[in-house]
């Protein structure tokens, strides 16, 4: 962060757990809550946020997919089974 650049102060509400991760990060590190922040807004890249978003739609996709081909096979084998009964003439 440049020193000439002016400061602004803002305020905004976390939950206490969120707090007690940023103050022991900044423990940790030897540095302010308030730095933290900056470094971690300075550091964002909306182009990796899109990408995350991206990542999570793929997953979830995944999921259904799989989901839809579980219910496929369960659907084919009850489908074999109705054909087998009715080839066997019902027995």
């Amino acid at each position: 962060m440049a020193t000439s650049e002016k400061m602004v102060r803002k305020q905004f509400l976390f939950p206490p757990s969120t707090v007690r991760r940023l103050e022991q990060l900044a423990a940790k590190r030897g540095t302010s809550a308030s730095e933290i922040v900056r470094q971690a807004i300075n550091s964002f890249d909306v182009n990796d946020a899109e990408a995350i978003q991206a990542s999570d739609l793929m997953e979830l996709v995944s999921e259904r997919l799989k989901e839809a081909i579980k219910s496929t096979r369960r659907a084919q084998r009850v489908v074999s089974r109705s054909l087998e009964n009715l080839s066997s003439g019902g027995n």
